[in-house]
């Protein structure tokens, strides 16, 4: 009963005050031929969109620090953009997801940007760094699965070695402070994939989820690749216990923003949504499996049509959803 008022408390105030909630962003396009946007989510943190997946960009006296560097054929524009946004150094490259949307990028924006072990602030691969592995460029940051999953014999897409993460951490939660705050990156299991974390900042109040959230789609859930729709669901409700609601100060803020994968910045109510969304089709799918329906009968019957007209625009999408959830539910223990 309080979510489901604190829910209609939100969506009440949201809707009234939408020029507060508009009003907290503020949208470029960084290069008129670029196809990319730059979204101001909070006084030193950023969104770039347009280059393959979502990448967050927070911004302080340590440098920058990247969560994703996006596909290989945008970094020229990401560089560009970041070079307006600011002249410090790219320190951190951050990895949620081992997607080439999320990580093709990783070798040439790393190498633009150094090591926090050089000798001044402004640049240079002098000092320590230029004995490391990557000749002191910015390091990249991942939990082991997604190091795995690039270094693999067999990757597809496969990845240079200078794009594999040169930390990689194996809990479930590393922690860091950069651009004083804290960052936490919080690995989440058998979610979109095998391979999934988000990074919390805890300052800015911002999280960036990868593909776990995704506003442009039915989630994609890489069953191949370990994904699974109960991690997929257990993800969600974890990221809906990092935000918080901006209750009892409605009119000043919306509280945590989300930048998901791909699409819009959201707050905690869409996240909501967006976790409901997939526990209701998977409910319906499941009926449907103890019912004896085959793959094929499950699909005709359209368990996700409710939310095909805003989910399922891209051709193959509910599909494709619909087959991974099955996949999930009949999967041999």
């Amino acid at each position: 009963m309080q979510r489901i008022f604190t829910q209609v408390i939100c969506r009440t105030t949201i809707a009234a005050l939408g020029f507060v909630v508009c009003g907290a962003f503020f949208i470029r396009a960084a290069e008129p031929d670029s196809g990319l946007d730059v979204v101001k989510v909070r006084k030193n943190f950023y969104m770039i969109a347009g280059a393959g997946g979502n990448i967050g960009v927070q911004i302080g006296s340590d440098g920058v620090v990247l969560v994703n560097s996006g596909n290989a054929a945008s970094t020229g524009p990401v560089l560009e953009v970041i070079r307006k946004l600011t002249d410090l150094p790219i320190r951190y490259v951050i990895n949620t997801d081992a997607g080439a949307d999320f990580v093709g990028g990783n070798e040439k924006v790393a190498k633009a940007g150094f090591t926090i072990f050089t000798n001044a602030l402004g640049g240079g691969g002098g000092g320590v760094g230029a004995t490391f592995t990557n000749g002191g460029a910015a390091a990249i940051l991942a939990h082991e699965s997604v190091l795995r999953r690039m270094s693999a014999r067999n990757a597809n897409p496969t990845f240079p070695a200078d794009a594999w993460p040169t930390e990689a951490f194996l809990h479930q939660r590393h922690a860091m402070r950069m651009n004083d705050e804290g960052i936490e990156i919080l690995y989440q299991p058998a979610a979109h994939s095998d391979a999934d974390s988000f990074a919390l900042f805890r300052g800015s109040d911002v999280v960036v989820t990868g593909d776990v959230m995704d506003t442009t789609r039915f989630p994609v859930i890489d069953v191949a690749n370990g994904g699974s729709i109960q991690g997929e669901i257990n993800a969600l409700n974890k990221l809906i216990e990092l935000t918080i609601a901006p209750i009892p100060y409605i009119y000043k803020d919306v509280g945590t923003y989300v930048i998901p994968g791909h699409g819009r910045v959201s707050e905690q109510m869409e996240v909501v949504d967006y976790r409901d969304m997939v526990v209701l089709v998977r409910d319906v799918v499941e009926d449907l499996v103890k019912q004896g329906k085959t793959l094929d009968q499950i699909k005709a019957a359209h368990p996700a049509l409710p939310y095909e007209t805003r989910y399922g625009t891209q051709p193959g999408v509910t599909n494709s959803f619909v087959e991974a959830i099955y996949k999930s539910l009949t999967a041999k223990k």
